[in-house]
Order: structure tokens, then C-alpha cells, then sequence
């Protein structure tokens, strides 16, 4: 049987890729046009993009053409990920004598640094720095084909892995909790016929619970929440509810029904707040909320930007500032309930957490940010006059 050898740069290649795909997390990205490099992300480390560059770079002008080419390459992954900032660290394995690496160590958020060996890793305090267990964890007892197996085997199992849990996140699931809420909505609407004058009148809105600040500082606090299932007009309703099944029935698939109820409940909360704070005209209506789930669909695309960057960029954003543009043009739309409920969502969001993604620390930090804004708007709300 014959005995298979791996070159050496194919040998360091093989150990870096195992290193940044099952250690860190990283993930492959497929570039059309690029040959002999392996381009690496994962948005959640201080370098977002490693490149594994093993073509041969002759000398200084070979250098700046594959970094002007990289550059360009990175402004494309700065829009789909809707991210201003992509640190990035260049592994060249096949780097010529004549090409004077210090002039190209760091160049605009590009590091590089020449690696012919494992041992080279150690020379660069930048990559030690991020990676301070890279060089034990490079070291295999394996030798030729046994080390390509191992390699092989262990990244095919991450990667399945990695598949398995954007799978989980993004697979859709019945918007029950979603239904539930529009059939309230829809109840309540129809029940100020039945009981009241109809949902244009200001009484029959005050007897069901529209927020009324002056009501509520009495202490009829039930109106912070109940005013968010109240429509003043069948085209209010209409919109909101169609809003309300579109965005909602995907942010309660990403998160889940219960951190998804938190998330709607807690942002109606909030944009109340806020509302209380900066009117006391009668209000009522779902989009204090509804505002909280853009808020909590902008934090997942940021942790899931990879997938949903381009979404969040042409879409969502433009739609969130069209819709706030308008709040603060017309005096008839209570834009305050909107600020304090996208707000409040991406707060919430971050103390409940991002499956797969987000970490004990953030999730701390989410929680004191959120009853901060929440103290705050309790101040402004109760005893700011």
C-alpha cells in the first residue's frame, strides 16, 4: 500500500483550518474567482475574516495586488453584513523571500504574517494575543494520511454540527403565540361594538383600557399593557395585525414562544412608558410593540448577520426609518411608543439572549441596560411633569 505524504504547506494548512474551524467557530465563506486562499468568518471574534492564502506571492508588487484584491473583497462582506469594521488576519504559507513582510503587517484592519511552519505562529504577538492556544492546539500525534483522517473527520463533524444548529435556529415553527395575540387584538376590537359606541369613541377607549396618563398615575397601571391591544379604526387594525403576523411569526421562531411573549409584552411595557412620558393625549394601538420586534429582528441579524445582513440592510432598516420618518411628521401618530418599544426590544432581546450565539456576559449586560432604561422611563413617566 503506498504511503501517502502531506506536503508541508498542505500539513500547515490542514492544522490551521482545524484549529480556527473546530476551536473557534469559524466557518468557511464561498468566494467565486478566489483561488488557492480559504477565507474563514465568525463576526463574534476580534479577527472577523481569516484568509488561508497558499498561492505563491513572489515579491512586493504580487503582495499589494492580493491585498488591494482583499480589500475589495472585504468592502462586499462589510455590506452583506451590514458591519462597518472587519478586522482581518492573512495567513500566507508560500510567501517568496523577496517580498518585505514588514511593510504589509498591518494594513488597514489586515494583519499578516508569513507562516511556513507551526512554529512560525509563536513569532506574532498579534496572533498570540488572539489566539493564545493556537500553537498547543496545532500540535498531532498523527502523520500523513492518519493526520489528513483525523483533520478531516474532526472538521466534517463541526461543520455538521454548525449545520445542525443554523438549522435549528432557522427552521420555521408555528406562529401559535403570533395568532394567539391577533385574535386579541381582533376580540377586543370587536367587543367595543358590542359593549361600547365602537373604537373611534373616547369612552368606550377608556372603559377597555387605552392609556390615559393621568389615569394610570392615579394607579390603573393595567393601562400600560392593555392600551397595546386596542385599535383606534379598522385601518389601524388592519395594519398593525398584518405587521404584527409577519414580523412576529419570525421572531417567535427564532426565539421561541416564551422569550418571544417577554419580548412583545415587555416592548408594549416600555413604549408606554415613553409615550406617557411625552404626551397625555389618549393612546392606544400594537406598534409600541410591533416596534419592539424590529428592535429584537435587528439584534438576531446582528449576532446572525452572516445570513440575515443583506435582509436587515435593504429591508428592515429602510422600512424602520420610513415608519419613524412618518411618526415624526404626523402629530396623529404616537412615534414616542414607537421609540420606546424598539428600544426596550433590542434591550430585551440582548438579557434573554440569542440561542447559539450570545454568552453569559451579554446577557448580564442586556438586564442592567434594560432595568436602566426601564428605571429611567419609570422617572420620566411617574415623576417628571
Amino acid at each position: 500500500m503506498n504511503t501517502i505524504q502531506l506536503g508541508q504547506n498542505d500539513e500547515v494548512v490542514m492544522k490551521l483550518l482545524h484549529y480556527f474551524i473546530t476551536e473557534k467557530g469559524y466557518n468557511p465563506i464561498i468566494l467565486h474567482g478566489v483561488k488557492d486562499e480559504i477565507w474563514l468568518e465568525n463576526m463574534e471574534e476580534g479577527y472577523e475574516i481569516i484568509r488561508i492564502v497558499s498561492s505563491y506571492i513572489h515579491n512586493n508588487e504580487q503582495m499589494n495586488f492580493n491585498l488591494f484584491r482583499t480589500r475589495q473583497i472585504l468592502k462586499r462582506i462589510k455590506k452583506t453584513t451590514c458591519t462597518l469594521k472587519v478586522n482581518t488576519l492573512s495567513l500566507f504559507v508560500n510567501l517568496g523571500e523577496s517580498v518585505t513582510l514588514n511593510e504589509f503587517t498591518h494594513v488597514e484592519q489586515i494583519d499578516c504574517a508569513k507562516i511556513s511552519s507551526m512554529t512560525d505562529l509563536a513569532h506574532y504577538d498579534f496572533i498570540m494575543q488572539e489566539f493564545p492556544n493556537i500553537t498547543v492546539k496545532t500540535k498531532f500525534k498523527e502523520k500523513g494520511m492518519n493526520l489528513l483522517l483525523k483533520i478531516t473527520e474532526d472538521i466534517s463533524h463541526k461543520n455538521e454540527e454548525t449545520s445542525l444548529k443554523a438549522e435549528d435556529v432557522f427552521k420555521k415553527k408555528k406562529p401559535v403565540i403570533t395568532m394567539v395575540m391577533i385574535a386579541i387584538n381582533i376580540f377586543l376590537f370587536l367587543l367595543m361594538y358590542i359593549l361600547g359606541n365602537g373604537s373611534e369613541d373616547t369612552r368606550t377607549l377608556m372603559d377597555f383600557g387605552a392609556l390615559v396618563k393621568e389615569l394610570v398615575r392615579e394607579g390603573e397601571f393595567y393601562r400600560l399593557l392593555t392600551c397595546s391591544f386596542l385599535h383606534i379604526g379598522v385601518i389601524h387594525l388592519l395594519c398593525n395585525m398584518y405587521c404584527l403576523y409577519v414580523v412576529g411569526s419570525e421572531i417567535e421562531s427564532f426565539y421561541g414562544k416564551t422569550k418571544y411573549t417577554i419580548i412583545y409584552l415587555g416592548s408594549a411595557i416600555l413604549g408606554s412608558l415613553l409615550s406617557m412620558a411625552t404626551s397625555s393625549s389618549l393612546s392606544a394601538g400594537a406598534s409600541g410593540a410591533i416596534f419592539g420586534l424590529f428592535g429584537s429582528l435587528l439584534y438576531f441579524g446582528y449576532h446572525y448577520r452572516v445570513y440575515l445582513g443583506s435582509v436587515i440592510r435593504s429591508q428592515i432598516i429602510p422600512l424602520l426609518v420610513l415608519n419613524l420618518g412618518l411618526g415624526f411628521m404626523l402629530p396623529t401618530i404616537d412615534n414616542a411608543a414607537h421609540v420606546g418599544g424598539l428600544v426596550g426590544g433590542i434591550l430585551i432581546s440582548a438579557c434573554l439572549g440569542v440561542k447559539y450565539k450570545s454568552t453569559k456576559l451579554e446577557k448580564g449586560n442586556g438586564f442592567i441596560l434594560t432595568l436602566i432604561f426601564t428605571c429611567f422611563l419609570l422617572y420620566l413617566a411617574f415623576c417628571f411633569q
